[in-house]
């Protein structure tokens, strides 16, 4: 502890209806606390981003927005299913992470009166990518943060490689307005070199600053029995009939893990809306993993749980580069045809070994934004 009084306001993707979403922000708020500040999450929720609205949103995406009867359609049956997931990830919110007594449904609002703190972070997740109503949201760089106080990116994503020339000289613009900036990717740190600035550094996502012990005090029960688990964050029918060929080859029972309705009915036998105990304690005890969440990779990782990646295709790059640092990009799935990693199992020693050493320098890149005088 470093018994200082400043006090760190972070901003991130806390609100999401989503495991690795809650998570990330709750370990970051953790790993700050343990040097001895004060930190409260932003209770920032876009108002297209609520889960009351958040069919509205996403029918704009989706091919149901063909005509009035289509939409109806779509609400109908999706509305409930994201309110009621909604009110679950509301609580285990409210249960893991401190957030600000005040709620913030836009940028505006944000500016109006922003939460005081000695120094504004932008925390991790795909903060700085399109967001909502496909949209770059300048609360996520920080542009109601006061002017005279210190402003510091922790791991933040653009969740592509790529972005839009439109963009590009507002977004050097912002970010040439922190003080320290550190990214979850590499390919994060391509992009914000290629703006022209260069002193952006790379990190370890939150989750994985606290080890496996630390997370293993948030799980109240320990699954006892042998399984695959399958974590799927994106439609794949693929996936579906992979994971349960996996599981008959392996000789194991298949548990899908789902805040999804619809997706009970899926292979597998379904747990739905899982505690974040529950979460947390099917990874860790899985006889296999098959999963294509950044975050459920992550975790494997951190367990030491034997698993399979199978990349999704838009937001690839950051299972990509976990891999990449880890040393297990032979995890990920090449062919719908391959059942060896039943036989080929992962040795974690090399991989546990990068991580504690990244763990170490992540932490000291924190601890050193966090001292830094402006």
């Amino acid at each position: 502890m470093t018994g200082n009084n400043k006090k760190i306001a972070i901003i991130t993707r806390h609100a999401v209806s989503n495991y690795g979403s809650v998570l990330q922000a709750y370990a970051l708020q953790t790993a700050i606390g343990k040097l001895g500040y004060e930190s409260e999450i932003i209770d920032y929720i876009r108002t297209d981003e609520d889960y009351k609205n958040i069919s509205d949103t996403l029918i704009k995406k989706s091919s149901w927005n063909k005509n009035a009867l289509s939409r109806l359609l779509y609400k109908s049956v999706q509305t409930p299913e994201y309110v009621i997931m909604g009110k679950k990830f509301e609580i285990y919110r409210k249960g893991l992470i401190k957030l600000t007594e005040k709620r913030y449904s836009s940028s505006e609002e944000l500016k109006n009166n922003p939460p005081a703190a000695d120094i504004y972070c932008t925390g991790s997740d795909q903060v700085w990518g399109a967001i909502g109503n496909d949209e770059i949201d300048s609360a996520y760089f920080l542009d109601f943060a006061p002017s005279d106080k210190k402003k510091i990116a922790y791991a933040a994503s653009f969740g592509k490689t790529s972005i839009n020339t439109d963009n590009k000289k507002i977004l050097k613009k912002w970010l040439d307005a922190y003080d320290c900036l550190t990214v979850r990717e590499k390919s994060a740190t391509d992009l914000i070199e290629n703006l022209g600035i260069h002193n952006v550094r790379q990190v370890l996502d939150p989750t994985l600053l606290l080890d496996s012990s630390e997370w293993s005090t948030l799980i109240e029960n320990n699954i006892s029995k042998s399984y695959v688990l399958l974590y799927q964050l994106h439609s794949n029918p693929q996936m579906d009939n992979y994971a349960k060929l996996f599981a008959k080859k392996s000789g194991l029972k298949l548990i899908r893990l789902t805040p999804l309705f619809h997706r009970v009915f899926k292979s597998g036998k379904a747990v739905y809306l899982p505690t974040i105990s529950e979460f947390l304690s099917y990874i860790k005890n899985a006889e296999f993993m098959i999963t294509d969440s950044f975050h459920g990779t992550a975790f494997a990782i951190n367990f030491n749980t034997q698993f399979i990646d199978i990349l999704p295709d838009e937001t690839k790059t950051r299972n990509q580069s976990i891999l990449e640092l880890t040393g297990l990009s032979h995890r990920i799935l090449n062919s719908y045809n391959d059942f060896s990693f039943v036989e080929n199992k992962i040795d974690f020693s090399l991989a546990n070994k990068k991580i504690a050493q990244e763990r170490i320098n992540s932490l000291e890149i924190l601890k050193k934004m966090l001292e830094k005088q402006r």
